[in-house]
């Protein structure tokens, strides 16, 4: 048996993120000791380690939640599983790509800009909507009436 910070150093699991999973019952509640501390088993730190690798893969708790189910049910069918992972891959694949497209529109407005001692600065502009509130002033049409299109630059 373990206090809970022995069983934090055995996990990788933060004392107070095991408390946390107790209370979500995502683990059962630690048993106590004479004097009133947690005490945990093996078994509970195996549990924690389960815990601790399925979020450095990003599971959600719910999809940790659904996983330890499976993990414990020794009549499991592994299609369960793969369809829990597949699912998870298909998230982390829209992250990506979400992320990507955000490094290129972010590398998009630093090209843009001179970052030199004048104040004007795309990034900001684009940040604070200045575009968009340029277009509203204009109705939304600039000559010829072809909304604004051109990259933002230093330059007003």
């Amino acid at each position: 048996m373990m206090n809970i910070g022995e069983a934090s150093t055995a996990s990788g699991v933060t004392a107070k993120m095991i408390r946390y999973y107790e209370s979500i019952g995502l683990m059962p509640e630690a048993g106590r000791s004479i004097s009133g501390y947690r005490v945990y088993d093996a078994r509970a730190v195996h549990l924690l380690r389960f815990i601790r690798r399925s979020r450095d893969l990003g599971f959600a708790l719910e999809d940790i939640r659904l996983l330890l189910g499976l993990w414990q049910d020794g009549e499991r069918p592994s299609a369960a599983v793969k369809d829990i992972a597949v699912k998870h891959i298909d998230d982390l694949t829209r992250k990506i790509a979400e992320l990507q497209a955000m490094k290129r529109s972010l590398q998009h407005l630093a090209e843009a800009c001179h970052g030199d001692a004048r104040p004007d600065c795309p990034i900001l502009d684009d940040l604070g909507g200045l575009d968009d509130l340029d277009a509203m002033n204009n109705g939304g049409h600039e000559k010829g009436g072809e909304a604004e299109a051109s990259p933002p630059s230093c330059h007003r």
